[in-house]
């Protein structure tokens, strides 16, 4: 097959092999089964900017939101504690437990954060989301230092879940859980001597925890404490990330991914139309499978669920036909962000 041809988008391909993760995980992840809410959210927001949402039958889109909410942990029976609120990643570690045992049941935030996307995407009117039990977890784990834990159960905190924790609450029209602020502190003093932004202060500039901090910061409504230096170098160490495709740290090879994650950063910054759409898009397309459907992490090994819908993600950003435009902030669509923007009108409402 000719180089030309694989620069066409194989949609019907893609629109299968997603449909594929909504029925059955495949055993190429099955070390992925306790994140299986992250699955479910690249498949549902992969139809989704495919034009493709449709393709979800009534009734599977009905079990998909059931499943979700089955996730959900709930305040403390005994106690009315909150802290361990939010979305669990999997069926497979959601379980009755004996009260004492009750700590172990908690909410992680990459999963919450997936599992209200996902939910919005469906078209869900999130009335079964408990939003203040919510709006407690993300609470309980920011730590003094601005950053967030992913889980009270004990994980690592880093600007992963920052941007979890600024998207939970921005879906939810509550930041009463989040410290802008102090959020902002951190992300500013993780800026590093080339100005990206790392997972945590003196440690590498990374285009992933770079489009994790600079969402938050447009979320929050906190870009302006960026200076026009840090703004300014921050721009010219993404432009410098394109190869052909983008890479997500110097001396590293380009990566399906970072079309999103560097592309969307470039995007908020109004910067992107600076980049070389072709290069780029030609990158990405090399990645894509026209035979089974998916996009790769490098041209000639195995498609995953995850580049798949974030080279897709990243094609649309710059405007690639046939494909829904992306809100870079959230990483849904514009169609599911208007969604949302319905229910906060709704809210608002009621309140």
């Amino acid at each position: 097959m000719s180089n030309q041809e694989n620069l066409e988008m194989a949609h019907r391909q893609h629109v299968k092999y997603f449909m594929r993760f909504l029925d059955i995980l495949p055993s190429s992840l099955s070390s992925h089964d306790t994140t299986r809410v992250t699955i479910a959210y690249f498949s549902v927001a992969g139809l989704d900017v495919l034009g493709s949402i449709t393709s979800i039958s009534v009734e599977l889109r009905s079990r998909i939101i059931e499943w979700l909410y089955h996730l959900q942990v709930h305040p403390n029976k005994e106690t009315g504690d909150m802290s361990m609120c939010g979305f669990q990643g999997s069926s497979t570690i959601n379980m009755e437990l004996h009260p004492e045992n009750a700590h172990y049941l908690c909410g992680h935030l990459a999963m919450t954060y997936t599992a209200l996307c996902t939910l919005v995407t469906l078209g869900d009117d999130l009335s079964r989301v408990n939003r203040k039990a919510l709006v407690e977890g993300v609470k309980a784990l920011q730590t003094e230092e601005g950053n967030f834990a992913a889980t009270l159960s004990g994980c690592e905190s880093d600007m992963r879940f920052v941007y979890c924790a600024a998207c939970i609450s921005y879906i939810l029209d509550d930041w009463s859980g989040f410290d802008k602020e102090k959020a902002a502190d951190y992300i500013i003093k993780s800026i590093g001597y080339d100005y990206g932004i790392a997972q945590c202060p003196e440690l590498e500039s990374h285009g992933g925890t770079t489009y994790c901090a600079l969402a938050t910061l447009q979320l929050t409504g906190q870009l302006h404490k960026l200076s026009d230096q840090q703004i300014e170098g921050l721009k010219r160490w993404l432009v410098l990330r394109q190869i052909d495709g983008f890479q997500g740290r110097p001396n590293k090879p380009v990566d399906t991914c970072y079309s999103f994650w560097v592309g969307a950063s470039l995007k908020m910054l109004k910067t992107l139309k600076y980049t070389n759409y072709g290069s780029n898009r030609s990158y990405v397309y090399e990645t894509q499978d026209v035979i089974v459907g998916g996009f790769s992490k490098w041209p000639d090994t195995c498609t995953d669920p995850m580049h798949t819908y974030l080279g897709l993600a990243g094609l649309s950003l710059i405007g690639e036909k046939g494909l829904l435009k992306i809100v870079p902030t959230l990483n849904i669509t514009k169609r599911a962000f208007e969604h949302l923007q319905s229910l906060h009108e709704q809210w608002a409402k009621e309140s």
